[in-house]
């Protein structure tokens, strides 16, 4: 009787944990309107060891922005992110394509979505170097947020401590977790010697139902992540560090400025020939 009791109380947690995985978050209401961006980005580790340069561009139609990020790694490794999406009322994703191939990953991986139709497909190759794909119609939620989280963050009200978004992880088998974003406050950062201070989002992926009980007991509930937007009138994205796949290490991108070659600067310039008192110049 009391193993009975034991069994029932287990599945009462058990659907309960299913349940609450089931629930969707509200999209993220639009208070800043994205629009047409080009910006510069390295990738690297946590102790600042560069590893990738890459562009950030947003191109705009209409009420839908595609944003594209392409990381360029030095051992010729390559990450290219697609995310399609409307801003109307509130951030919805609409399509997202994501491409990690080379060493710097451990399985080559391709990533579809349709939000439309909820056609979710991955491509990978195995343990053994075998390509296959798993490809499934899922029950998407509005606030999706692969290809997003950036731009959800900027929208925060900086008075939310905490919100939920969603997003569709390869494991390699399509999966929806949960992402827990809180906030930790402010931290200072400085801009050519001048203070300023990031708002400070943890990220804690939340993996549902009886998976998300074991994770933590073999290892593999992943690593909390860390987002840094800078506020004010027009907020944006100052650094992050965290994982690009499940099991992989922890990344930092951070926004990057142009270096110029000495020889492009004004200083470095070949000197003009003398003029002579005509106004033309001498030849040598």
């Amino acid at each position: 009787m009391r193993t009975c009791r034991i069994a029932a109380l287990l599945f009462f947690i058990f659907s309960f944990v299913l349940g609450c995985a089931s629930l969707s978050a509200s999209p993220i209401a639009v208070r800043y309107r994205e629009g047409i961006l080009h910006g510069f980005v390295v990738l690297s580790t946590v102790d600042g060891n560069p590893l990738a340069e890459g562009d950030l561009t947003q191109i705009p139609q209409g009420n839908r922005i595609t944003s594209h990020l392409v990381l360029r790694f030095k051992d010729g490794s390559l990450q290219e992110e697609t995310a399609t999406f409307s801003q109307r009322s509130y951030f919805r994703l609409l399509h997202y394509h994501l491409v990690q191939k080379g060493p710097a990953f451990q399985h080559a991986t391709e990533t579809s979505i349709d939000c439309a139709s909820g056609q979710v497909t991955v491509q990978y190759t195995d343990n053994d170097g075998k390509e296959k794909t798993a490809s499934e119609r899922m029950k998407l939620p509005p606030d999706l947020a692969n290809g997003l989280v950036f731009i959800l963050l900027k929208n925060l009200p900086e008075n939310v401590s905490s919100t939920e978004l969603q997003m569709v992880v390869a494991t390699p088998k399509p999966r929806l977790v949960k992402l827990a974003v809180s906030s930790a406050g402010k931290d200072p950062f400085s801009l050519a010697g001048g203070p300023r201070e990031a708002l400070h989002y943890v990220i804690k992926v939340e993996i549902g139902g009886l998976a998300g009980l074991v994770a933590p007991l073999v290892g593999k509930q992943p690593p909390d992540g860390h987002i840094w937007i800078l506020g004010g009138d027009a907020p944006t994205f100052v650094k992050s560090e965290s994982i690009a796949y499940l099991g992989g290490p922890i990344w930092r991108i951070e926004l990057v400025a142009p270096v110029w070659p000495k020889s492009a600067t004004p200083e470095s310039a070949p000197e003009s020939p003398p003029e002579s008192k005509n106004g033309s110049t001498s030849k040598q």
